[in-house]
């Protein structure tokens, strides 16, 4: 068989030893530095050399994926936009009037959980938009009345803008504003009575500021059907929530605030800028782009509602874990003992079972603190508090008596398995390498031969603990343990 020659454009490569493998309809040629010899062809055949890196191709993509991103997604919105705007959707006027309706359910929602959380954080925003929600809800819903109330005395609807609509729509947009504004300069309530004053005085201004602008109008706003806007005067609140939604964004990006409000009310923003500019291009009342609109500000109102609801479920949730624990050492308090021991008691009582009580005391803690200092003694509190934390099982409940007692509750334990644990929690402490040194002693009670109440318990355990103070020589005995590190 006849080898075929041909010979191969000159291309150079840089910083690569292996040999460069060419598939030509399934016969593999090797290149060297001279000509390329393949030992068969048949056929119709395509010679591709496909020099470069696609790495950097995939790098530049990666480095302008959020250009990229935002460009598909402004394009396909502007061509629904243009799908709407040629659509021949006419709502139902009663369907109009429901969204308006929810959205002031849930602007109203919306004011009463975030007052709650301003009472909760003394947060400036969550109290300006309370009151600047419940506003903007009457409004709407007023004007979603009036509305539907003309309506039924003619069918037909104009071509005349709600001046509601307009006033209450910028008035949450300035209000969103003035809030940024009002955090930025005191970002925490020092007085919450007075700043609920002030803050309804701002809303009162700015909503008093905002009718006067829209009712001093020489002619109502009205729609041009045909225009390139049909309805401009849209295109205001559109702005402002423009500066609202930059202004959020640049407040997240700071780190001022990772509260799921902030970034709740950074998207609802955006979304009330995507319900302006839909709306602008409305030609009708009713149709597409006018319903599009209204559904789009209600479910900004939902953002924001789930928002504060995400920040008062985990405000709660940090208050009962305060509530339940020690603030120094992070173990359950004294109040949570009680419930504990409470709980163990009558699951015993039910199922036959004994629980230990350790009941645990720095030694010399008063002479720590007067040589080293209060802050080593509180340290060394916290180190007695992190070896019960880490040598406890999963059920056992370890918390702060008073002070620098301390006591493990164990479920479904006795003398010998709660001797076990106080030998490893000693061992613990003795392996943390930290200074100066401390001693830890230990009394143990177990239920129900020490006693049958939490007070016969605790008191069994600290009569055997103080029986250890002071001994020369400290041993885990049946009824105590004492641990000299």
């Amino acid at each position: 068989m006849e080898s075929l020659v041909f010979p191969v454009p000159t291309f150079r490569l840089t910083k690569c030893k292996l040999p460069v493998c060419i598939y030509l309809n399934g016969t593999k040629t090797r290149l060297r530095n001279g000509p390329v010899v393949a030992d068969s062809f048949a056929g119709r055949s395509a010679l591709g050399v496909v020099l470069g890196r696609p790495e950097k191709i995939w790098g530049v993509l990666h480095r302008f994926r959020l250009v990229l991103l935002w460009t598909i997604a402004v394009v396909c919105y502007f061509a629904l936009i243009l799908v709407l705007r040629n659509s021949s959707y006419i709502a139902d006027p009663l369907l109009d009037t429901y969204l308006e309706m929810a959205g002031s359910l849930i602007a109203f929602t919306f004011a009463a959980n975030a007052l709650v959380r301003f009472r909760g954080t003394h947060d400036r925003i969550s109290l300006i938009l309370a009151f600047g929600f419940v506003l903007a809800g009457l409004i709407e819903a007023g004007a979603s009345m009036t509305f539907y109330r003309g309506m039924l005395v003619t069918a037909t609807p104009g071509n005349d803008i709600s001046i509601g609509w307009l006033a209450g729509r910028t008035l949450l947009g300035i209000l969103l504003l003035a809030a940024l504004v009002v955090e930025r300069r005191i970002p925490v309530a020092r007085e919450p009575a007075k700043e609920m004053a002030g803050s309804t005085l701002i809303v009162g201004a700015v909503a008093y500021l905002t009718s006067v602008f829209y009712f001093m109008l020489p002619n109502a706003p009205k729609i041009h059907p045909g225009a390139i806007i049909p309805r401009p005067w849209d295109l205001v609140p559109a702005a402002i929530y423009i500066a609202a939604t930059v202004g959020f964004a640049w407040r997240l990006r700071r780190g001022n605030s990772e509260s799921s409000l902030d970034r709740a009310l950074f998207l609802a923003a955006a979304l009330n800028v995507i319900c302006h500019v839909t709306i602008s291009q409305s030609q009708h009342m009713f149709d597409a782009a006018f319903t599009l609109a209204h559904v789009t500000m209600d479910l900004s109102y939902v953002v924001v509602l789930g928002g504060t609801l995400l920040d008062n479920a985990q405000l709660f949730d940090q208050v009962s874990r305060l509530a339940a624990s020690d603030s120094l050492t992070g173990l359950a308090n004294h109040r949570r003992l009680l419930e504990v021991l409470e709980n163990e008691i009558q699951r015993s009582r039910r199922t036959g079972r004994n629980f230990a009580v350790l009941l645990f005391d720095l030694d010399d803690l008063k002479k720590i603190n007067d040589k080293y200092g209060h802050l080593t003694g509180s340290r060394a509190i916290k180190r007695l508090g992190t070896a019960l934390r880490n040598d406890c099982r999963t059920i056992d409940t370890p918390a702060r008596y008073g002070g620098d007692e301390f006591v493990l509750v164990l479920p479904e334990s006795g003398e010998e398995e709660a001797r076990k644990a106080a030998l490893r929690i000693c061992e613990r402490l003795a392996r943390d390498g930290q200074e100066p040194p401390v001693t830890v002693s230990a009394g143990l009670s177990v239920y129900p031969n020490d006693g049958t109440t939490i007070e016969k318990l605790l008191a069994a355990a600290d009569h055997e603990l103080y029986r250890m103070k002071g001994r020369s020589e400290k041993k885990f005995r049946l009824r105590h343990v004492a641990a000299c590190l």
